[in-house]
């Protein structure tokens, strides 16, 4: 099946749609917040919609970060990007009370294609495990200018390969066309042969195993 070419403009679209989707449920709540704060003077009703306001501008903001490592420029043109912002930028994103994240990596600055290849794979690995558990990921440099190597474990109940995922990272998806809920697997594989790295997945009991390494 030959690769799908998507239009540059057709491309940014989909990529904001996505944005636009995993940000529309805090802001929402937070708008709904500011509401109960203008109708209702109950002080119980007004610490809840404090409460509500506080977490989902806290969980907005850390999605709004993510995203920008994730799929943005974030620099100029062979920028580098610290590895220490994108532990903090994950962690943020994903840490949470249905999915724990542990990271092993150096501190160091690694090309930003790089950067933005492992931050999609995180979210590749929560895709895994709808119903929550627990994220690893280790990154291990490499000598001589090689590419490094990501592992991720993703474990929980039900553990999955999405569907055609695999097609997708090739670029190759089945249906010949890519869609916003598709376009974040779609677009790893992009990423990953910019970065001229190969990824690869492999399914074994509650656990899935992510890699990508020298293409």
């Amino acid at each position: 099946m030959a690769k799908v070419e998507l239009d540059p403009m057709d491309l940014a679209a989909l990529l904001c749609s996505r944005v636009c989707h995993d940000v529309i449920s805090p802001v929402g709540a937070i708008v709904n917040g500011l509401e109960v704060l203008e109708e209702d003077s109950d002080p119980t009703m007004r610490d809840f919609a404090l409460d509500l306001i506080r977490k989902s501008a806290h969980q907005a903001s850390a999605r709004l970060q993510f995203a920008r490592l994730a799929f943005g420029a974030a620099g100029s043109a062979g920028a580098a990007i610290d590895l220490g912002d994108a532990e903090t930028v994950a962690k943020g994103m994903f840490g949470d009370e249905k999915i724990t994240l542990s990271w092993s990596a150096p501190r160091v600055l690694m090309p930003k294609n790089q950067v933005k290849l492992v931050l999609n794979l995180v979210m590749l690995a929560t895709n895994a495990i709808p119903r929550g558990g627990s994220i690893s990921v280790a990154i291990t440099a490499t000598e001589d200018g090689e590419p490094p190597i990501f592992t991720l474990l993703a474990k929980g109940l039900n553990a999955r390969i999405p569907a055609h995922s695999v097609d997708l990272l090739r670029g190759e998806p089945e249906s010949g066309t890519v869609d916003a809920h598709a376009i974040q697997i779609f677009y790893t594989g992009l990423v990953a042969r910019a970065a001229g790295m190969k990824i690869g997945s492999t399914l074994e009991g509650d656990t899935v195993a992510i890699t990508a390494d020298k293409a």
